[in-house]
């Protein structure tokens, strides 16, 4: 093939993949952040969308942070990878051999080499300074007003209420045969986490058995829960809704199985479940095998009982 020829076919694909990238990109923007473009129901905010690009719409506060941070690193990127293409088109068109008969013999450019080590630093740094500010944002809750205790456990979460007294109850997930209309299948639990609407929750973790992570999206939380230690974090869902997360460690056969569902609702609204709560979770025995996770070990075929599973 003549080295013209190569150049045409080459030409041809960078002018593809460029068109390509550039239609990706309009699709992320017009589809935003959750993926589907249009309205989402009051009671689904954090729900996964089909077909989606970028991240979940921020439920709160904590990954509005996360969104704009994001947003910031993917500009970079575009700038870094529309340079680099340009410079590599410009490369091709002007060191082509029709216009460089004799190629040049140089091996080193002082000032390149410098502005390619310096550059890549500070746009480092760039991306640095926003990320720690985050990460200490994240880190601990200011002037909260509710804390929650959660407990990973195979293959179910555990959540206490301290600022309630005993309050505390487990939260399975619905088996399939047992969804109601309206409910999500592998999302869906039988006792969501309820938090009121705008107030700053504590969230402690710890683990059981093994170690697994407590990940809602929507609302930008996940924690790691460790046997023996404990973690803090915390989270805010500013509009009421569901949001919905998974355990996202794998800790063992059933970790898919370990879904997520923290209900925010008004104040009022949270005060009248509490009331229900404290009656309707009096007295529960949290160790005892529960029927939703034996059909769960079952629907795995794990042979391991759900009571030695839990020691």
């Amino acid at each position: 093939m003549r080295l013209s020829s190569v150049w045409h076919v080459g030409l041809r694909r960078f002018a593809a993949g460029l068109f390509l990238a550039c239609a990706g990109f309009g699709v992320a923007l017009a589809q935003g952040s959750g993926g589907i473009v249009g309205e989402q129901p009051a009671r689904g905010l954090g729900v996964p969308a089909p077909w989606g690009i970028g991240l979940q719409p921020a439920g709160g506060v904590v990954k509005e942070r996360i969104h704009d941070f994001n947003t910031l690193v993917l500009w970079i990127i575009i700038v870094i990878t529309a340079f680099v293409m340009a410079l590599l088109g410009y490369a091709m068109w002007r060191f082509h051999e029709s216009r460089n008969k004799t190629p040049s013999m140089v091996s080193h450019n002082t000032v390149l080499e410098v502005a390619w080590t310096v550059v890549p630093v500070l746009i480092l740094v760039v991306i640095a300074i926003p990320s720690f500010r985050l990460i200490y944002y994240e880190d601990r809750a200011v002037d909260a007003g509710l804390t929650i205790n959660v407990q990973g456990r195979q293959w179910y979460w555990h959540y206490a209420y301290p600022d309630h007294g005993d309050l505390a109850f487990d939260s399975y997930p619905v088996q399939d045969d047992q969804l109601q209309p309206g409910q999500l299948r592998n999302l869906a639990v039988d006792n969501p986490l309820v938090i009121p609407v705008g107030t700053n929750v504590r969230v402690i973790t710890t683990g059981q058995d093994v170690i697994h992570s407590f990940f809602v999206p929507s609302l930008g939380i996940q924690k790691y829960t460790i046997p023996g230690r404990s973690l803090e974090t915390w989270m805010r869902a500013d509009r009421p809704g569901d949001y919905y997360g998974q355990c996202n460690q794998i800790c063992g056969r059933n970790h898919w199985f370990m879904p997520i569902m923290v209900r925010a609702v008004p104040q009022a609204e949270f005060e009248a479940w509490l009331r229900d709560a404290r009656t309707r979770f009096a007295g529960e025995d949290a160790q005892q095998p529960r029927q939703a996770a034996a059909a769960a070990e079952e629907a795995a075929g794990d042979t391991v009982h759900i009571a030695e599973a839990r020691r």
